[in-house]
């Protein structure tokens, strides 16, 4: 718990003492405007709701770096199980290489107790993947999301990257959803958004803040 606190001081006192930019992405714009880049064969289309879009890729923005801040972004999937994975992918060098925070909406409430424990995952794509993480370190890189969001609802994810440490926070608490030391050396790159290619996610207001 001190060790939480301390993180999360130091993650306000590190925002309050820098210079920082606050960028807001208007997905379906951007969409329009042909700033998205989905891989090849993969679906993104527009919503009708929140200027949003919904994808079943992983989604660059053209021309978006990111290497620490704050990212904020909604996101809805499905309550189907084993169908509905979505997040945020950073540090990226391609499809191949790179980091990401991602949920698992159909264990938000799953009446098994370990399966709410596998709600939001950190991972590094090649090397540290789920199934590597969860053999070698079980319930660290993963965990439940506290409060814990209607599985096909929208909720508000804010993901802090400072340094060698990553902190998930959802739909405003004060209480960390997972919090997680970096595995990889990759500290910046391609900044998108992640979905799997099973069903789709749903992706509106996004900011970078850096």
């Amino acid at each position: 718990m001190k060790r939480s606190l301390l993180l999360v001081i130091s993650f306000v006192c590190f925002f309050a003492t820098r210079a920082q930019h606050t960028t807001n992405y208007n997905l379906a714009k951007m969409l329009k405007e042909n700033k998205l880049v989905a891989q090849p064969g993969r679906e993104l289309k527009l919503l009708n709701e929140k200027n949003g879009i919904s994808t079943n890729s992983i989604v660059w923005l053209k021309d978006v770096d990111f290497n620490e801040g704050i990212i904020d972004v909604d996101l809805r999937g499905k309550n189907v199980f084993l169908k509905s994975f979505l997040g945020i992918a950073f540090h990226a060098l391609d499809t191949n290489t790179y980091e990401t925070v991602y949920f698992r909406p159909f264990n938000f409430k799953h009446e098994d107790t370990l399966r709410r424990k596998w709600s939001v995952q950190y991972m590094v794509v090649p090397n540290y993947d789920y199934d590597t993480l969860r053999k070698a370190h079980p319930l660290v890189y993963e965990n439940a999301v506290t409060p814990v969001p209607e599985p096909d609802d929208w909720f508000h994810v804010t993901i802090i990257v400072k340094d060698d440490w990553i902190a998930v926070y959802v739909n405003h608490s004060k209480e960390t959803s997972l919090k997680v030391k970096k595995l990889d050396h990759l500290s910046n790159g391609k900044f998108g958004l992640w979905g799997f290619e099973t069903l789709n996610g749903d992706f509106a207001n996004l900011s970078i803040t850096q």
